[in-house]
């Protein structure tokens, strides 16, 4: 069985973290070989946050390299073309719409580059675009994104739907397992 690489890049306080645990979770739970590695960066400020999940039969690194991702689960435009490099040939991109500014472009010393995507698009990279923060409002809070990007995501890996939510119900707080649920849900069956 070949290994799959996926990579989860956002900024910091978008719940990258969470939904690598997620990713971690159930793949254990279907008896996968996982690694996960976390890379933090300046999380704290809204600097970047890079988590490699690798899952196979047998997984010997966590560490994705240049032109090895199958999958770049990318939470903020920007990002999405920050880690592009590490994209397979025939990966993909599964990009949230939404737009944060960095630091630099909140200062005033930098400006956010545009039309991000359309670029990314015109270069051949296979881009899966989605509104996700829209769809965690419809959900019921802006904090859902995470969930809305890993059921978009579970739309492309052979792992049957209630398993993911067993799998959100064993990783999020109970407080929140209700709102999840549904942002899952909603992303699962958007078309």
């Amino acid at each position: 069985m070949k290994t799959t690489s996926i990579m989860i890049v956002g900024v910091g306080g978008q719940g990258t973290l969470l939904a690598s645990k997620l990713l971690g979770r159930l793949l254990v739970d279907q008896g996968y070989d996982v690694k996960v590695s976390e890379v933090h960066g300046m999380s704290q400020r809204g600097g970047s946050v890079v988590t490699y999940v690798r899952f196979g039969e047998r997984v010997y690194s966590p560490v994705i390299t240049k032109g090895e991702a199958d999958f770049i689960v990318s939470f903020e435009k920007l990002e999405a073309a920050r880690y592009v490099d590490h994209l397979a040939p025939d990966g993909k991109i599964i990009v949230n719409t939404q737009q944060i500014d960095p630091m630099p472009v909140i200062i005033g010393s930098a400006s956010y580059p545009s039309d991000i995507l359309g670029q990314l698009s015109a270069q051949g990279v296979h881009l899966d675009m989605l509104d996700a923060l829209s769809v965690a409002e419809s959900a019921g809070s802006a904090k859902a994104v995470n969930i809305v990007l890993m059921a978009r995501l579970a739309t492309y890996l052979s792992i049957p739907e209630d398993q993911w939510l067993k799998a959100i119900e064993a990783t999020v707080p109970a407080k929140f397992k209700e709102l999840n649920l549904k942002a899952f849900s909603l992303g699962y069956h958007l078309s």
